[in-house]
């Protein structure tokens, strides 16, 4: 079949998953996204290959889901998925992508965001924060983020419904953001980008059930699902501290800041077990002790704390495992190269790539364990 064709059959198709707009890339996952140090844009579709070479899984569990691209391609090709992060703005984008039904939630979140994107701007602590302090945005936009922030604060939404209001408010001012993809810092330049207004955009919802939680990986280990996916963090630097304004913009609860980033006080407080370097390994363990899956799909990078070597045998301790590397292109901030604090090029950046590694592992019957029924709290259907 012509490529022509192929395409638009997939559109069809994602048309009929629930999503709002056809997506024009030729592949129904590769919609727009906030940018995203780790994600799995590139990988996608092989990530969801090796699950659906899988036998008997209906239910996935996706235990670090970050951006929720992996959950969102797995809930539009029928799986019944369960997003869990432990950060609140990443939760947001679960209850909007996996969680939320497109059939309920579509028309009510297109009169609201409709609603919200007619605000005028009405500068306040965002603006203060991010513009004037520090110049994450431009003032004006600021001032609309401010204005539609506390708007949906006003308004006392279900949760579902605010979380898709607050994704398509976080997306919009990605677009229109000064980085390079984190927040660890900001650009002495203007972004061309930034120039452009804040336009909020319904987000590409899906027809169907899932759920989301915001738990500890240890914690949320422990919901049943038929296979796990796992991509956790895997060096010293949080996403909590890499997307601190995503943060602050979802919990909006105007938090002491620090810093020429002007980060969270509590950045410094909340870092993970898999960002410390003598607990990675044993948290890993831990989690993968856990897991009630019958079927598991580990996704880890060749510059992370533990050993490869290391990650192969754990992973064995559980049943049979199979490898499949990948090189990947390494984040903009390698082409830019390593700069003093004058703007001075000093060193040698490292390799251009690195390789991803996708484990799947089908759990031996004696590891398996009784399923457990999915903890009450911090859990949307």
């Amino acid at each position: 079949m012509p490529a022509a064709p192929r395409a638009r059959k997939r559109a069809r198709r994602a048309r009929r998953c629930g999503t709002l707009r056809a997506t024009t890339s030729g592949s129904p996952w590769r919609w727009r996204l906030i940018k995203y140090l780790g994600s799995k844009r590139r990988l996608i579709e092989r990530i969801v290959g090796r699950v659906e070479a899988c036998g008997g899984v209906r239910t996935v569990l996706d235990l670090f889901s970050g951006t929720s691209r992996v959950g969102h391609a797995l809930k539009s090709r029928g799986h019944r998925v369960h997003a869990n992060d432990h950060n609140a703005y990443a939760h947001v984008l679960a209850r909007c992508y996996v969680a939320a039904d497109a059939r309920l939630w579509r028309a009510p979140a297109e009169r609201l965001i409709a609603e919200l994107d007619r605000l005028p701007g009405r500068p306040g602590w965002f603006t203060e924060t991010y513009c004037v302090r520090s110049r994450y945005f431009r003032p004006e936009n600021g001032a609309r983020v401010d204005a539609v922030r506390e708007r949906i604060a006003a308004l006392a939404l279900e949760p579902e419904l605010e979380a898709i209001a607050l994704t398509s408010l976080m997306e919009a001012a990605d677009r229109v953001d000064s980085t390079v993809g984190l927040q660890m810092a900001y650009l002495k330049r203007w972004a061309a980008r930034a120039g452009q207004p804040l336009a909020l955009r319904v987000p590409e919802l899906l027809a169907g059930p899932g759920s989301a939680s915001c738990l500890d990986a240890r914690e949320a280990a422990e919901i049943p699902a038929d296979l796990a996916y796992l991509d956790p963090p895997y060096n010293q630097h949080s996403y909590l501290g890499n997307y601190h304004v995503w943060e602050s913009l979802v919990r909006w609860d105007r938090p002491e800041v620090y810093g020429v980033a002007m980060k969270r006080l509590d950045v410094r407080t909340r870092a993970s077990a898999f960002n410390r370097r003598l607990e990675h390994a044993r948290a890993f363990r831990d989690v993968l002790g856990a897991l009630r899956a019958r079927w598991l799909v580990v996704s880890f990078s060749d510059e992370g704390f533990m050993p490869l070597a290391e990650v192969r045998r754990l992973l064995a301790e559980r049943g049979r495992v199979r490898e499949q590397k990948i090189a990947n292109p390494r984040h903009i901030g390698h082409k830019i190269g390593i700069h003093d604090l004058r703007g001075r090029p000093v060193g040698t950046p490292g390799p251009a790539e690195n390789r991803e590694h996708l484990f799947v592992v089908e759990v031996a019957a004696t590891a398996a364990r009784a399923r457990r029924p999915i903890p009450a709290r911090a859990v949307s259907r």
